[in-house]
């Protein structure tokens, strides 16, 4: 394994065998399997879970991490083409993205979208630029409009709790938040709980709805695993007898990039606050799923993050599980 981008390079039975890899090394540890291996990993952006889950997965399999961060020790990085650099920023990323990778045996990077034009992040093309610029295999930590790792945790965590593939019914649910998010994790998760061939809802109010091309790359995935993807903005209707629900936020296609338009269609908050009546025509122990970090009484009451439905802490393990399976088959010669 060269790279990890997307699910979709990958068949479901590609992805189970992952899975299975992640069990088999949290049953049986393999200390030394990496030993002597350096993982780069490159944060553009910030993160927790991400950063500490790729250090733990490295350190358990006897391999190494460093951090790279504008944030912690270096200079400024300039990103833009043909800039004249007299400004803050002392490096560009043309140098300083080589030289990191050359230090490890392979480079997670994890840049966010800039939420500025739709196509480009759409079509993810910074982070396609980053990996243009390194010769090591390399990890999507997340990009503009993809967060593989998460949804490879989220696949594995579904597994643990039975829930079925085929049959099984996921809604992934706008909920409110204050700042305009990315459209990674929800197309992440959309297509991944399609791929897994389950029947997926996308719960929405008016503005938000998913662009087509995500609606599109799900509906394919669905169509060869069995699934089905439709979205909607009734809320009674898609809860009806759903498994799991995922919530998520996202910025409005709609007014992609201006904020302030965005204000002007976003529904009140306590509308789009996941709470216990949501659950009222969902089957009998739902879950409740969240990539994480959740905004507390704000995206989701306290009562349903801290209550028995919540598998949050659950997801925030399987990244560590799923991510030595990731580095092992991408280091390991065994």
């Amino acid at each position: 394994m060269n790279f990890f981008n997307d699910l979709a390079d990958f068949s479901a039975a590609e992805i189970r065998e992952l899975i299975l890899l992640a069990g088999r090394l949290d049953k049986h540890p393999e200390p030394r399997a990496l030993e002597g291996k350096v993982l780069a990993l490159l944060f553009l952006s910030p993160s927790l879970r991400t950063l500490i889950s790729f250090q733990s997965a490295m350190a358990r399999l006897g391999g190494s991490t460093f951090v790279v961060s504008p944030e912690m020790s270096i200079h400024g990085l300039e990103s833009r083409s043909g800039i004249v650099m007299d400004g803050i920023a002392a490096e560009h990323i043309r140098e300083a993205v080589p030289v990191i990778a050359s230090y490890g045996d392979a480079i997670g990077i994890r840049a966010f979208a800039k939420r500025e034009n739709l196509e480009d992040d759409l079509a993810d093309r910074e982070f396609h630029e980053l990996t243009s610029l390194v010769d090591t295999p390399y990890i999507n930590m997340e990009s503009a409009i993809n967060h593989p790792c998460q949804s490879l945790a989220d696949w594995k965590t579904l597994d643990d709790l039975n829930v079925p593939a085929k049959g099984g019914k996921l809604v992934l649910s706008w909920s409110w938040h204050p700042s305009p998010m990315p459209l990674a994790v929800p197309a992440a998760t959309l297509h991944m709980a399609a791929l897994r061939g389950m029947d997926v809802t996308v719960l929405r109010p008016e503005g938000y709805a998913l662009p087509d091309a995500l609606m599109e790359k799900a509906q394919q995935a669905a169509a060869a695993s069995g699934g089905s993807v439709t979205q909607t903005d009734d809320r009674a209707s898609a809860m009806q007898d759903c498994q799991v629900i995922y919530a998520s936020s996202w910025a409005s296609p709609q007014h992609y990039g201006d904020r302030k338009a965005e204000d002007k269609i976003k529904p009140d908050m306590p509308t789009w606050c996941v709470d216990e009546p949501w659950f009222a025509n969902a089957s009998s122990g739902c879950y409740f799923m969240h990539c994480l970090p959740a905004r507390r009484g704000v995206s989701v009451s306290d009562d349903i993050l801290d209550g028995a439905r919540s598998v949050v802490v659950a997801e925030a393990h399987s990244r560590m599980l799923v991510q030595m399976a990731l580095l092992y088959q991408m280091l390991s010669k065994r």
